[in-house]
């Protein structure tokens, strides 16, 4: 009798912990960027395409966004590894919009630009430095 018991009891807790693995996978697995890892190859290849010419480039896209939402000329955005449609950038901008803020606040302004991108094709900025022109 405790044999059978604890067997049942056994059964039941790996089956609980079974059946909340599997609720976790289908949370982890059902956001779309992690739909998007599912992709042959885990969506790499996505993101190591080359550009044709005539195509606008993540890297550019994010340039001049942030050169018109901050009136600036001197903005450089570089894709991690330099690869202009990679999902990591790094961003340098300097702007006298930045006059008065704090750091988070100048963050804030340049994340407010990329807000779409950061939706969908850039998923992380690695690097941001902001200065005001009188910093540079």
């Amino acid at each position: 009798l405790f044999f059978t018991t604890t067997t049942i009891m056994l059964t039941r807790a790996f089956t609980i912990t079974n059946t909340a693995k599997n609720v976790l996978r289908q949370r982890r697995f059902s956001s779309p960027l992690m739909q998007k890892s599912l992709l042959p190859n885990g969506g790499a290849n996505r993101f190591m395409t080359t550009t044709d010419e005539d195509e606008t480039t993540i890297v550019q896209t994010c340039t001049d966004k942030i050169m018109k939402a901050l009136e600036t000329d001197d903005v450089k955005v570089t894709g991690a590894y330099d690869d202009p449609n990679g999902s990591h950038i790094s961003i340098e901008v300097t702007s006298a919009l930045f006059s008065g803020k704090r750091p988070v606040q100048r963050q804030q302004m340049v994340y407010k630009a990329l807000w779409d991108e950061l939706q969908g094709p850039v998923h992380a900025v690695d690097a941001m430095i902001c200065k005001t022109p009188e910093e540079k």
